[in-house]
């Protein structure tokens, strides 16, 4: 009854709660019960994993003779499914007659609490399945007790009574691998983790665990479909398959992650050079049905005996070394530290921060400005979210972002800056301030998300504010990562709203002139990395002049991001970049401040100093309504 203890332990810190007013107790309240949490949701995997991989079917029922569990045999020789099983009668999921009489036998789970003993079923024994054939089972039935000694309902184990070797072989072959894929379950991959572990202690030798994740699997699985996400996901197994030898396991953890057991290597460099082959072989192209689409992967390795001597222990340090290669950056791998932990626990408790933050308004926005290099205005700006946390103080964007996109919270935090920068945007033009379009960074995840114009035009709707004020900002490397039908009719849609579509970070991926010409595009970003470096050398400044007329060639206003140097707006200037943005200029300011640059006398930032001066009323050029672009 380990269970039902941690679901006890958990509903007292639940209750507890409700008893602290201060904000740190609260927050280690809040840790205490994800970790919790996390134990049960483990242990009960683990329980139901077990359950699963033995060849006789299980069913357990409450006092009331209630169906509450089924495993995956009981399920084949029942021919009822799990989900439509539970909260039925036993008697009409079990149904049982005798093979002589065909008249109803005696309920098994009934004699069981009745006598409070474990139970034979009575001999010819027969199954009426769902469907209405026969099948001969046997085996027994026994009470469950809590830990206080009273019964809380019965468990029944069973098995056909004429099954051959063949079908023996069929069940054991299905509790031990993954029906989608066809690869080892996780049940599989103990036995041989604990196997491998034994072989590498006897004769002195190295095994690695390798933990791969897919990023941004879900946006994929929910926009294009059940059925494209588990083609694409027999895809991943097979080219995974083709890596590793014979003697190695590859193993469907469930969902988007899998496990692989080099059950033999001389250096930990074995495994990091698998790791690359992996990442490489996945990053290639996958054609599925009339979609093409690009994954990358994020890969945690732990390593037998460095990393741990049992096998949940290297794969949760596998685990952590993945997540922790995944908040460093898409399509990277990482080698299991012992620090990892507390940084582990360090995101767990950012995570539950962040939660809180969305609830209680505890993000807020910075506009940087970005200046219009022919007259030295301002033309528009970049919304920035930051987070000021009542414990850890303001944190840093490079913080908790990995860690929001990480635990599937870069989507929310999205939707409220979206909102934040529409609804603050109009409440200054109620003020009677002309006002300038903003930009907005959307992540990979949300522009797979088939529901996002529907939701930016409520939030135009919501605010009243005009479309073309609001422009979006998509990185190249995810416009190249996830062309496909879906994303580019996604910004065709959100296009035709009025809404202004900007590649981010150009330079940086792999774009060319016919993949560009796909998307609705209306601004290119350049790199601040390009910028930062373009007068060190005759080819870094023929790069940054190569991307400007590549933007000039697509009709793009191009703006450079970046830019910190008087010499580098000099350049930029000469060669016909129409904006920019950097420190030159302006640090991300304060809604409050931003706001003070939307006066009247707008400021007119000078090409040749790095003060801001007031200008004259009559000589500002403020950007006012304009209809929707086509």
């Amino acid at each position: 009854m380990a269970l039902e203890h941690s679901i006890l332990s958990i509903n007292c810190l639940k209750e507890g709660m409700h008893t602290h007013e201060d904000t740190a107790e609260q927050d280690h309240i809040d840790t205490r019960l994800h970790t919790a949490e996390a134990a049960l949701q483990d242990a009960m995997e683990w329980a139901q994993a077990t359950l699963n991989s033995i060849g006789d079917a299980v069913i357990t029922t409450d006092i009331e003779y209630r169906v509450t569990y089924l495993n995956r045999v009981a399920e084949q020789l029942t021919g009822w499914l799990s989900l439509d099983a539970i909260g039925k009668p036993l008697s009409q999921v079990l149904t049982l007659v005798d093979g002589h009489t065909l008249l109803a036998a005696t309920n098994p789970a009934q004699r069981a609490i009745d006598e409070n003993r474990t139970v034979g079923l009575a001999m010819d024994c027969v199954l009426i399945r769902k469907d209405g054939s026969q099948l001969k089972i046997e085996d027994s039935a026994a009470p469950i007790q809590g830990r206080d000694g009273c019964i809380k309902g019965a468990v029944i184990v069973f098995h056909d009574a004429c099954q051959s070797p063949v079908q023996s072989s069929q069940l054991a072959y299905q509790a031990q691998h993954d029906s989608l894929t066809g690869l080892p379950n996780r049940v599989l991959l103990s036995e041989r983790l604990s196997w491998a572990i034994g072989l590498a202690k006897r004769h002195q030798h190295q095994v690695a665990l390798i933990y791969l994740d897919l990023d941004a699997f879900k946006p994929i699985n929910d926009s294009l479909g059940h059925a494209v996400g588990d083609a694409l996901l027999q895809s991943v197994a097979a080219r995974l398959s083709e890596c590793i030898r014979d003697t190695d396991t590859i193993c469907r953890q469930g969902g988007d992650e899998f496990v692989v057991l080099l059950s033999e290597i001389a250096t930990p460099q074995d495994a990091a050079k698998m790791a690359e082959k992996m990442l490489s072989v996945l990053a290639t192209p996958y054609r599925i049905d009339t979609h093409e689409l690009r994954i990358t992967t994020s890969i945690g390795i732990s390593l037998y005996p460095d990393h741990g001597t049992d096998a949940r222990t290297l794969l949760n340090n596998a685990d952590t070394a993945m997540y922790y290669a995944k908040s460093s950056g898409c399509n990277h791998y990482q080698l299991f530290r012992t620090d990892m932990n507390a940084q582990r626990e360090q995101r767990r408790d950012i995570e539950l921060q962040l939660h809180r933050a969305l609830k209680e308004d505890g993000l807020f926005l910075d506009f940087q400005p970005r200046i219009d290099i022919t007259t030295g205005y301002l033309c528009s700006a970049e919304a920035l979210v930051r987070w000021r946390n009542p414990i850890l103080g303001l944190v840093q964007p490079l913080a908790f972002l990995p860690v929001a996109e990480a635990r599937g919270l870069i989507g929310p935090i999205g939707h409220w800056v979206l909102l934040e920068t529409c609804r603050q945007l109009q409440a200054w033009r109620a003020q009677g301030v002309e006002i300038v379009p903003i930009a907005v960074n959307l992540s990979a995840i949300e522009l797979r998300d088939k529901s996002l114009p529907a939701r930016i035009d409520g939030i135009l709707s919501e605010t009243g504010l005009a479309a073309h004020f609001l422009e979006l900002e998509v990185t190249e490397s995810s416009l190249m990562s996830y062309e496909n039908d879906a994303s580019i009719a996604t910004l065709i849609e959100l296009s035709h709203l009025g809404i202004r579509i900007a590649i981010d970070d150009f330079g940086s991926g792999s774009a060319s002139l016919k993949r560009l010409k796909c998307f609705p595009l209306d601004t290119l970003n350049i790199a601040p990395c390009f910028v930062n470096d373009m007068l060190d050398s005759f080819e870094n400044t023929s790069f940054i002049n190569a991307l400007i007329n590549f933007g000039q060639n697509l009709a793009l206003r191009v703006i450079a991001k970046g830019v910190e140097t008087q010499a580098q707006l000099d350049h930029l200037t000469l060669q016909g970049c129409d904006g920019a943005q950097g420190f030159l200029f302006s640090k991300p300011l304060s809604a409050t401040d931003f706001r003070a640059l939307l006066s009247p006398e707008r400021p007119k930032w000078p090409l040749r100093h790095l003060t801001v001066e007031p200008a004259p009323a009559t000589q500002a050029t403020p950007i006012k309504d304009q209809p929707a672009r086509p």
